[in-house]
């Protein structure tokens, strides 16, 4: 792969001068293809370099720069959905420099994030949140005195406008007085162009400043007389849009809502964006306008795949070549583990059916979905109803497996406990990329879910530290009723063998994995971090400080004769999570001792009560103190020698 790296006055002066969106407001517009092709050019460059979210950015170039173009940021709001297409954004906003080192420890973030820039006025880590929270700038605003004609702009992706939130976003974007605009990038959806001289007059007539000038003055002009109100003026405006939808042949799902819509148009014609943006950004009311546009747009190999160039690592940013991926040698990652054994478990049992919530290919719930296409579902960004879905199939027989990211899961809370666990469903969740999971950062560490889900009652919780107990826990968890758990890091496994027969575990049933004679220290680790307590210990026990290692597996519930016999023969315990101790494994354990009146010391190791920004696994890890140097230190400090 090349490791060549062009530095910004190479790719473009006129990049390299435009230091704020202020900078970008003053190029006339004839410019601005040019600053379009050199911000393309700077996110390959760096991408190429230090991998991250690439054909979302690459698509939403030529939106950003409209936007910063036309509206005075940061004092209007622009609200990013997600995040995942905000690099040019962010190089726009006085970050340019310090892009390259983006998603690094101490290094600016890879989504947009309040604390770090006036720029980016909302958390964006997460799908569908950008109407809701740019609806509530716009109402804020109006209520503010000096701040009511301050814009606000949702810029929100075709997937994320399928999630629930958006939806109620939507629907109190109609019900309420604001001035909102909705930029719907849409780059999925399988909408035909609208072609021929009508539709190019239609779209060409509403947007136009004229045209809306008469338009708001026949309204006004109406309800000084008495002759329309806001109730009869919302049915007018869902009548327009439906005589707009039946001339022009254009359908879309807003006709029944009192938004105005606008498109759809170019998304990569800035020119045309900007025009558009001029004339409807002074409208009263609530707007959406439809921009389409195409994933990956400027890297050819990006836009022929885009789902593979959602973040495809390191590549070459002249050919295209991806770095390939490691030898046969290495282990497989736990993801790849889940899908295959869940494909196995499939072969044998017709009971089994797999659930995920738009993360088909990042759980490996697409190999269940290669061979079982009627019992495989990706519902979209809807975890909510992926878990209702769960539990009403599980209510009619059904053995669902619903595979989510940790950070994900959150967003079903309620649906967990409501919809499974009080009825006491068998569902079996999948937590996949749970842990720190590096680069993301604070939006995407699974930190919470031994937390949230241990106070659920009939709630069952595990984590293996290897591939074979994954297998084993998914196996037996077909014999189970009532919901399971299973957390698991992002990354690789383990062991390479990772095809180990099936073997029927107990619940609530752990393991000592290292026994040492005379030894005053147990550690009780769960889930991969017990294959560091197991390092930790071999070096421990060369120092003379003589260890012990549980993999306890369970963290709900707990290994009653391992809890039992810990206190009576040793003198301190460490315990090891891969999670916030807040709550968590650890909690746990102490909350075992207290209520058995054992006044044992105990060491909690995991994730303190604080938020985590990105960096490398490992170094966050140490950064948070639950590494083998940091378990190492934890056990010398005890002084139990």
């Amino acid at each position: 792969m090349s490791t060549e790296k062009k530095d910004i006055e190479e790719i473009s002066p006129l990049l390299a001068a435009i230091n704020s969106p202020a900078d970008l407001r003053m190029l006339p517009i004839e410019q601005l293809p040019a600053v379009c092709d050199a911000l393309r050019q700077y996110i390959i460059q760096n991408l190429s370099h230090n991998p991250g979210h690439f054909a979302s950015s690459m698509g939403a170039v030529e939106i950003t720069v409209a936007l910063h173009y036309v509206f005075n940021t940061p004092d209007d709001h622009i609200v990013w959905d997600v995040g995942h297409q905000a690099y040019a954004h962010k190089i726009l906003t006085g970050r340019r420099d310090a892009f390259p080192g983006q998603r690094k420890l101490g290094g600016i973030s890879g989504f947009p994030n309040p604390m770090e820039s006036e720029y980016d006025t909302f958390m964006a880590g997460h799908a569908s949140n950008s109407i809701s929270a740019a609806l509530g700038m716009a109402i804020a605003d109006k209520n503010t005195p000096g701040h009511e004609n301050r814009k606000s702009v949702a810029v929100i992706g075709d997937a994320s406008i399928s999630g629930g939130l958006a939806f109620e976003g939507l629907n109190n974007v109609s019900n309420n007085p604001n001035n909102l605009l909705i930029i719907l990038n849409d780059n999925d959806m399988s909408i035909d162009d609208n072609v021929g001289a009508l539709h190019r007059y239609l779209s060409d007539l509403i947007t136009s400043a004229p045209y809306n000038r008469m338009r708001n003055n026949l309204y006004q002009f109406f309800k000084e007389h008495g002759l329309i109100t806001e109730n009869i003026r919302g049915r007018v405006l869902r009548l327009n849009n439906s005589l707009k939808a039946f001339v022009s042949n254009h359908q879309n799902i807003f006709e029944g809502l009192n938004i105005r819509y606008f498109g759809p148009f170019d998304g990569h014609d800035v020119g045309r964006i900007i025009t558009v943006l001029n004339e409807i950004k002074d409208m009263q009311g609530p707007r959406i306008l439809h921009l389409r546009t195409t994933k990956g747009k400027g890297f050819p190999e990006a836009e022929k795949n885009p789902s593979k160039w959602h973040a495809p690592g390191l590549f070459d940013p002249n050919t295209g070549e991806r770095l390939k991926k490691s030898a046969d040698s290495e282990p497989l990652k736990w993801q790849e583990i889940f899908g295959k054994t869940l494909v196995e478990l499939a072969d044998a049992d017709d009971r089994i059916m797999g659930i995920t919530a738009g993360m088909l290919s990042g759980t490996s719930m697409s190999e269940m979905m290669a061979k079982y296409p009627k019992r495989t579902f990706d519902v979209g960004i809807s975890e909510g109803h992926a878990v209702t879905f769960a539990g009403g199939l599980a209510s009619a027989g059904k053995r669902p497996f619903v595979a989510i990211y940790s950070s994900f899961l959150q967003r079903a809370y309620d649906n967990i406990i409501h919809d499974v666990s009080i009825a006491s469903l068998p569902v079996t969740f999948c937590i996949d990329r749970a842990g720190v999971v590096g680069e993301d950062g604070v939006t995407h560490h699974g930190l919470f879910d031994m937390a949230y889900l241990r106070c659920i009652p009939s709630m069952k919780i595990a984590s293996p530290r290897n591939e074979a107990t994954l297998r084993n826990l998914m196996y037996s968890s077909l014999k189970w009723e009532g919901p399971l758990a299973i957390r698991y890091p992002r990354g690789k496994a383990v062991n390479t063998d990772w095809h180990t027969p099936f073997e029927e575990i107990t619940i609530g049933k752990g393991e000592q994995i290292v026994s040492t004679p005379g030894a005053k220290i147990a550690i009780l680790a769960v889930g991969p971090s017990a294959n560091d307590a197991v390092k930790a210990a071999a070096i421990l026990n060369e120092k003379n400080i003589k260890t012990d290692v549980y993999d306890m597996i369970w963290i709900k519930p707990l290994d009653n004769e391992i809890m039992k016999k810990v206190p009576a023969s040793y003198d301190a315990i460490v315990t090891l999570e891969d999670g916030t101790i807040t709550g968590g494994f650890g909690s746990a354990v102490r909350e075992w001792l207290d209520d058995n009146d054992s006044g044992i010391k105990v060491k909690k190791l995991g994730v303190p009560d604080k938020w985590v920004n990105h960096g490398s696994v490992a170094e966050l890890k140490h950064l948070n103190g639950y590494d083998v140097d940091a378990i190492i230190e934890a056990v010398e400090n005890l002084n139990c020698k």
